[in-house]
């Protein structure tokens, strides 16, 4: 959730990983067509520096084969959508009250979606120009959404996902009604684990500063408001993926979960992550140090 202005990363190296090497979810894909997911997940052992492309299975890829969509998806009850006539400000109230940057968009019932809004769209073209909300048109600013069916293992809708450049997915039955939500990072969690768990939860700010240009930060706070915070940008428009959290941000730019003590600096925005705990599977806590005082370009 991070495109919009700042620092331009280069379109050949959209995630500071060997231009001449796929993406890291292409790499997880093809490892999976090739049938590396069938191997037993206790087997799998740490991977080369690049993470995914060679070496033994990554942990969790057999999930991609094994589950299914509906074992993933968010339940339809505990969706967080809107209406298409939703008001400006009632929006950005549940954004706001959600956490969430997407939301799904339906006409009058959820069984009738229609894409879905990104809260950088709504800043960019309501949040930064003076627009009223007599000037509102969330139709104007509609993402499209993918479909799903229950039964459609998850690496089948990860590859769609990849190839389609979207973030979400709606779950439709057999009767055309909507049953679930799933978003990319859901699907990647199958396969490297959770970016955070329970223990987390202890630390109710995300991130908090340590001193200048040094912030402590969970794996789960979200990008764009940490950018804000920093005053710079550390994902764009030419990332191969779309990142939500620091911890994804930090598992595009390696291609796998870096080690507890490693040190992961950013190609472009003059930032490095310091990994202070994490597992195999799981990144949990870092800091962020900003080498220079230099914002972010606008």
């Amino acid at each position: 959730m991070s495109d919009a202005e700042g620092v331009q990363l280069p379109s050949d190296d959209p995630a500071g990983i060997d231009p001449d090497e796929p993406g890291v979810l292409a790499r997880l894909l093809n490892r999976w067509r090739k049938g590396d997911g069938e191997e037993d997940d206790g087997a799998a052992q740490d991977g080369p520096p690049g993470g995914v492309p060679n070496g033994p299975a990554v942990p969790g890829l057999s999930n991609l084969r094994r589950m299914r969509v509906e074992d993933v998806a968010v339940p339809v009850v505990e969706i967080v959508a809107v209406d298409l006539a939703i008001s400006l400000e009632e929006l950005i109230r549940i954004f706001r009250e959600s956490g969430f940057s997407r939301l799904p968009v339906y006409d009058g019932t959820l069984d009738t979606p229609l894409g879905m809004v990104h809260l950088k769209d709504v800043a960019l073209h309501y949040g930064f120009n003076g627009h009223s909300d007599d000037e509102f048109d969330l139709r104007a600013i509609l993402r499209p959404i993918l479909y799903a069916p229950p039964s459609m293992p998850i690496g089948v809708l990860l590859q769609k996902m990849q190839s389609q450049r979207r973030h979400m997915a709606l779950v439709i039955d057999e009767y055309g009604g909507t049953d679930g939500l799933l978003t990319i990072e859901d699907l990647i969690e199958q396969v490297i684990g959770e970016i955070e768990d329970e223990h987390d939860e202890v630390e109710a700010d995300p991130w908090r500063q340590e001193s200048p240009g040094s912030f402590i930060a969970l794996a789960r706070a979200p990008l764009p408001e940490f950018e804000a915070a920093i005053g710079r940008r550390l994902s764009g428009p030419d990332f191969e993926e779309e990142v939500d959290t620091l911890g994804g941000l930090v598992f595009i730019l390696t291609g796998r979960v870096p080690a507890r003590g490693e040190i992961v600096p950013h190609p472009q925005a003059a930032v490095e992550f310091d990994i202070l705990d994490a597992d195999p599977r799981t990144i949990k806590r870092m800091r962020v140090r900003l080498l220079d005082d230099r914002p972010g370009e606008d």
